[in-house]
């Protein structure tokens, strides 16, 4: 929300210093700005108005026109001084509830969007859960071993090599890496629980719950309430060794 407010407040000294200019018969030295600079501030406003929409809504859908062409009339239409009451009172909400009505917009939106992904989510496991090559835990975890790997099984302090690739559940690609190196309990635990199925060289895909993976706050990445799917391949384990008092 930090970024929406330096865009709201950078959006509105733009237009109140648009509002300053006046013509005098003063002679100055100083020169206004030329057509071509005028040209480029409009469009660098333009982007900046069309970046703090985006941050609201997916596309002009979900943005009211008419009221958003109303507010900026009215905005650029309004006399006196922002500081004082009587400006305030030519809007028809007040500006300086900007914050309040922007973080109860988003939150609602990103609420709105956790709550159908973890219905998606959960259809999605319960339709997979039935399959018969598909294997669930008492955590939830489902999963599909390819190859079991060596009989030594991997434990969470355990440092592994793998190649993977994790999905969403409409098989959208969000990372893939070759050779990656981590402790097995430092990452997610769906992660954690999935390696301890496998060995060195072991193969599998791992159907991992939201409250195992990223849960309602989700990442940059992943949308709150998300099930992920993770293809893995552990390639070497280096077992853990405790150090010696």
């Amino acid at each position: 929300m930090k970024a929406i407010r330096i865009i709201a407040a950078a959006l509105v000294a733009a237009f109140a210093l648009s509002c300053t200019g006046s013509k005098s018969n003063v002679k100055v030295e100083a020169e206004l700005p030329t057509a071509a600079e005028i040209d480029t501030v409009s469009y660098l406003i333009g982007i900046n108005v069309g970046s703090f929409i985006k941050n609201f809504a997916d596309d002009l859908d979900g943005i009211n026109m008419a009221q958003f062409k109303k507010g900026m009339n009215d905005f650029l239409k309004a006399e006196g001084n922002p500081r004082d009451v009587e400006f305030i009172e030519q809007f028809d909400v007040n500006p300086n509830m900007m914050n309040q009505y922007f973080n109860d917009f988003v939150m609602k939106k990103q609420n709105y969007k956790a709550a159908v992904n973890e219905a998606e989510s959960k259809a999605f496991l319960a339709k997979n859960a039935k399959r018969a090559d598909v294997d669930t835990t008492a955590s939830g975890l489902q999963y599909t071993i390819i190859a079991a790997g060596a009989d030594e099984k991997i434990s969470p302090n355990d440092t592994v090599w793998v190649n993977y690739k994790g999905t969403l559940i409409d098989g959208t690609v969000f990372d893939q890496n070759d050779s990656t190196k981590f402790v097995a309990n430092r990452v997610i635990r769906g992660w954690t629980e999935g390696l301890g199925l496998l060995g060195e060289g072991g193969k599998a895909t791992l159907y991992i719950p939201s409250d195992l993976a990223y849960g309602p706050r989700g990442n940059q990445s992943i949308e709150p309430n998300s099930a992920l799917i993770f293809d893995v391949e552990v390639l070497k384990v280096g077992k853990y060794a405790p150090k010696a008092e």
